[in-house]
């Protein structure tokens, strides 16, 4: 994908995100409709599903830094969804989301991403609650997962006062089963060692869907190996 046509695709979701987000509705729906969320999930579910029916939703976040307890903040969201191995790439998410405070250079430079569209983005309530909508009942899948399951726990903890209940996996789990000395940790090196063209890198849906080409992958790698599920995978990693 072409740099100029992904962008026109950022800015064309990006609208959509603007025009069709929640505007009205009050803090107290949006907490309703978590609780309602959270009470049709059955996480532990999940784990017996077989791999080639697992249905995930692959997520990334460009943040202001790495500690969301010292202020630090979530500047976008990208996901795109998958069944098994299969990746849905016209069912997509990607929204900015308003920070007050200027981002740091560093960030404007690794993302791209500039203070005067943060300034004009959506509030960080309605976009992860539309977010959270585009979701529904999914597992998500994350590169190093810590990163962001740190920011989505504080910011539903500080906007709605509520736990994040979703399951999140990391994508090293199924890697190091299947390529336990492989040794290398960042995407793009996954990237490269997999012959995935490496395009949009730092950039939230750009790095969602190189996640997913990756698990795409390694999820029929896992069950060559004789992983059928989300339980087997745990499982054997903690043999490791």
């Amino acid at each position: 994908m072409a740099f100029e046509p992904f962008q026109q695709l950022l800015r064309s979701i990006q609208g959509r995100s603007n025009t069709g987000g929640l505007g009205e509705v009050q803090n107290a729906q949006q907490i309703a409709f978590l609780r309602g969320l959270q009470k049709e999930m059955q996480s532990e579910e999940a784990l017996t599903i077989p791999l080639s029916k697992l249905n995930v939703v692959v997520f990334d976040i460009e943040t202001t830094g790495f500690f969301p307890e010292k202020g630090d903040e979530i500047l976008s969201i990208g996901a795109i969804k998958m069944s098994g191995s299969s990746i849905h790439r016209e069912e997509i998410f990607y929204s900015l989301m308003h920070v007050e405070k200027e981002i740091p250079q560093g960030i404007v430079q690794l993302t791209g991403i500039q203070n005067d569209e943060i300034k004009n983005a959506p509030a960080a309530s309605e976009v992860l609650i539309d977010f959270m909508r585009f979701v529904k009942e999914s597992s998500l899948v994350a590169h190093h997962a810590n990163h962001e399951r740190s920011f989505m726990q504080y910011a539903i903890n500080r906007l709605f006062k509520m736990p994040f209940k979703h399951r999140i996996i990391d994508t090293a789990f199924l890697f190091k089963i299947v390529e336990r000395n492989l040794g290398i940790v960042k995407l793009e090196d996954f990237c490269t060692q997999n012959d995935i063209p490496i395009v949009n890198r730092h950039n939230a849906l750009g790095d969602a869907i190189l996640t997913a080409e990756l698990w795409s992958l390694y999820i029929e790698r896992a069950r060559n190996i004789g992983c059928d599920t989300l339980q087997d995978v745990y499982d054997r990693f903690s043999r490791l």
